[in-house]
């Protein structure tokens, strides 16, 4: 880090030089203003040569960036490690939940913690956390206690830490391992919600800060720009600052913060693993005629297959991939940008240009946006539908196995029963077992369709338990306890959020309706005050030359701002409500159509 942070030092004290000795010094004038009547005799006397200050400014710039960068070079594993500390206590509790259905079917201590490190993929930095103690324990030849104390030297969460010290506690005195780990459970729901209540606390406060400064903070800039240009100072560029690089920037930021600060799930992407069937590899292969035509077939019938379950159901094709919508979208937008500015002609004022392909951009940007919204949407009714109903399905499977009855009979039972959007796909796993399927492949490929880490880590569960012991009817209890809870803390987070989820439709409300008002009952004054029979009758006032304001620059640049301001705050709108930006892109299509039809129509 010392030599790095020497080399950028060395590197920028060259960029001071360069730039100071491009600058002309003796263009630049300084003021300096006698505030206490001292009467001090200032006088420009050249003493000090300009090789001496350059010299000295050079080591100072040295100095200081060399100081800066090995301060944040140092700064970036605590960081990093504050980042790993946060994911693990996200997920610990659904880690300690699955401890403990494998403990309960009686599986050994250091084989839970490799089945739990073993799914990486599901229960994220926790697994990666356990996985040093199958590494102590199996390449380093630690016993379990001495690799549970190394890990809770290293690891960066403290609340994996104090968990740790007390299993090892519990494990040194012989206690009983499943009944703590069942209290651990309980426990960590219980710290969950506090931890959900004090979020939103946070939240609420960054919501306020939010329509503070970013929507009424730009729009008292705003007037005071357009007042500097009625009295003839020039504002324009000052204006164009803010409306393309402060407000985006600055949401940018906001949403940065608000996703540093959020309690989410991590990204959950579950590997199969395929076994190649090479027991026949060295034999020789001998086709006959009627062979060749049929791999041929095969071969067309693979290549096709994406193809035909596109067309069969498009929107699963999307929903699988939302992205995938814009593969359409995009080309269409620019299609129509390019169509635009062809047939547009060329006006000798470029604001006249500049208002004729204003209306064709935004059209092209909701071509973007719209699709993806509606996609968006239908796939998040459908995902909360299946999740809302999670709880009730797994309690009626406990109560079901708790009489005897097996997992693949308790489905049988439940396909009869009304679960609500969750029917479907129980069905769907009663039908993959019926086809010759087991448990475990029939959960995944549910998980594989609906895609949210809340199932994952379920399904995950459910199968595990279910290979060591047929009797999982606690382990079913403690899923549901978990699905149940994370679903009330979804609620609450909704019902806190839609308030400033409307605070922000407001505030973007009043933000047009003032930017209105200037744009008709401010500027288009100005603008009849500029015209050639009213500049003489103006030129008495107080302000300078109305002529020179100029009125279709402000306009564009309202309405610019307008729309800025649309697009941001609705994914902030998003980002906050439903912590996804996605969710914010219906927001952001709403609130443009809104300001494209008010400009339109009434502007």
């Amino acid at each position: 880090m010392i030599l790095l942070s020497v080399v950028v030092g060395f590197l920028l004290s060259l960029v001071f030089v360069v730039v100071t000795s491009v600058i002309d010094f003796e263009m630049m004038t300084i003021g300096i203003y006698d505030t206490f009547h001292i009467n001090v005799l200032l006088r420009s006397i050249d003493l000090v040569p300009f090789l001496l200050i350059q010299t000295i400014g050079t080591i100072m710039a040295f100095i200081l960036a060399t100081i800066l960068f090995y301060q944040l070079a140092m700064y970036l594993p605590s960081m990093t490690a504050n980042n790993r500390a946060r994911a693990i206590d996200v997920t610990l509790h659904n880690s300690v939940s699955y401890l403990y259905s494998m403990r309960r079917g009686g599986t050994e201590i250091l084989e839970i913690f490799r089945s739990l490190s073993e799914n990486a993929d599901i229960y994220g930095e926790v697994a990666l956390e356990f996985r040093q103690i199958i590494r102590d324990c199996e390449y380093f030849g630690y016993d379990i206690l001495y690799a549970l104390r190394d890990l809770s030297d290293t690891t960066p969460s403290d609340k994996l830490r104090d968990f740790v010290n007390d299993l090892v506690s519990v494990i040194e005195s012989g206690g009983n391992v499943t009944s703590f780990l069942s209290t651990r459970v309980t426990t960590y729901q219980d710290e969950a919600k506090f931890e959900q209540k004090s979020y939103l606390n946070t939240l609420q406060l960054i919501a306020e800060a939010y329509v503070t400064v970013f929507i009424a903070g730009p729009l008292f800039i705003i007037i005071i720009m357009v007042v500097m240009g009625l009295l003839g100072t020039e504002a324009i560029m000052q204006f164009t600052l803010v409306t393309y690089i402060l407000i985006p920037i600055g949401a940018l930021m906001f949403i940065l913060m608000v996703d540093m600060i959020s309690i989410k799930d991590t990204i959950v992407k579950r590997y199969q693993k395929i076994k190649i069937l090479d027991i026949y590899e060295r034999a020789p292969l001998i086709e006959g005629p009627d062979e060749k035509a049929n791999y041929k077939k095969l071969e067309k019938y693979d290549k096709n297959v994406t193809l035909r379950g596109f067309f069969k159901d498009p929107l699963r094709w999307f929903t699988l991939d939302i992205n995938r919508i814009f593969y359409f979208s995009i080309p269409v937008a620019l299609v129509y940008i390019g169509w635009v500015l062809f047939t547009t002609p060329t006006f000798y004022d470029p604001e006249l240009y500049y208002t004729a392909i204003d209306e064709h951009i935004i059209i092209a940007v909701l071509v973007v946006l719209v699709p993806y919204a509606l996609v968006h949407n239908h796939w998040s009714k459908k995902i909360r539908g299946i999740e809302t109903g999670l709880p009730n399905f797994l309690e009626r499977l406990a109560s079901i196995n708790r009489v005897g009855m097996t997992i693949t009979g308790a489905i049988d039972v439940l396909t009869r029963a009304n679960l609500g959007m969750i029917s479907s796909e129980v069905t769907r796993i009663k039908r993959d077992l019926d086809w010759g399927g087991n448990l475990s492949d029939a959960l995944i490929r549910f998980e594989e369709r609906v895609q949210t880490p809340a199932v994952a880590r379920i399904v995950t569960l459910i199968t595990k338990a279910n290979q060591v012991s047929g009797e999982i009817s606690d382990v079913l209890s403690i899923a549901s306890s978990e699905a149940r809870m994370n679903e009330t803390l979804k609620k609450e987070r909704n019902g806190e959020m839609i308030l400033y989820t409307a605070i922000v439709y407001l505030s973007f409300i009043v933000f047009m309706f003032v930017v209105f008002t200037l744009s008709t009952q401010f500027l288009d004054v100005i603008g009849e005050m500029a015209s050639p029979t009213n500049i003489a009758a103006s030129s008495g006032s107080g302000f300078g030359n109305v002529s020179s304001v100029p009125v279709d620059s402000f306009s564009r640049l309202l309405f610019h701002t307008c729309i800025i301001q649309a697009f941001f705050a609705g994914l902030i709108a998003g980002q906050m409500g439903e912590n996804s930006l996605g969710a914010g892109v219906k927001h952001s299509a709403v609130m443009l159509i809104i300001a494209l039809i008010f400009f339109v129509l009434f502007v």
